[in-house]
């Protein structure tokens, strides 16, 4: 096992997201690795973190990653960010995504948590927890 695929599913995943009708009707282009600096958008998403374990086996090296993909929103309660989760979750489930090296054998939904943040409560964050298991070639 090695971590040589964290990359590729990475990149996948947020090009994936990026050109989804659904993701991007709701957030358009702001799908960020970490949240952007300056003036931020009022609903976005990032790609977060993630934690890979070796699922080599006799066809050959692979790993499960798990990863978590979050939804930020200063919009007025939760059904803007609950939209967004939405359609991140039917993006990501059962989606066939190339990577660049090796192969996607399949993403999970696992979990999922939402709750206020910030000073005064003023974002909406839904934080979403996947399972892909990849393969290399």
């Amino acid at each position: 096992m090695s971590y040589a695929m964290g990359g590729a599913l990475q990149a996948a995943v947020f090009q994936h997201l990026l050109n989804d009708p659904g993701v991007s009707a709701l957030v358009g282009a702001d799908i960020y690795d970490a949240a952007p600096s300056g003036t931020l958008p009022e609903t976005f998403v990032t790609l977060g973190p993630e934690e890979v374990r070796d699922r080599s086996d006799k066809s050959g090296p692979g790993a499960i990653h798990r990863f978590t993909v979050t939804v930020l929103s200063t919009a007025a309660g939760f059904a803007p960010a609950k939209a967004v989760a939405t359609a991140v979750g039917d993006a990501l489930l059962n989606a066939q995504v190339p990577l660049s090296r090796g192969h996607l054998v399949g993403v999970w939904f696992e979990r999922a948590s939402a709750r206020r943040t910030g000073r005064a409560g003023e974002f909406r964050r839904i934080e979403m927890r996947f399972r892909a298991r990849v393969q290399d070639d």
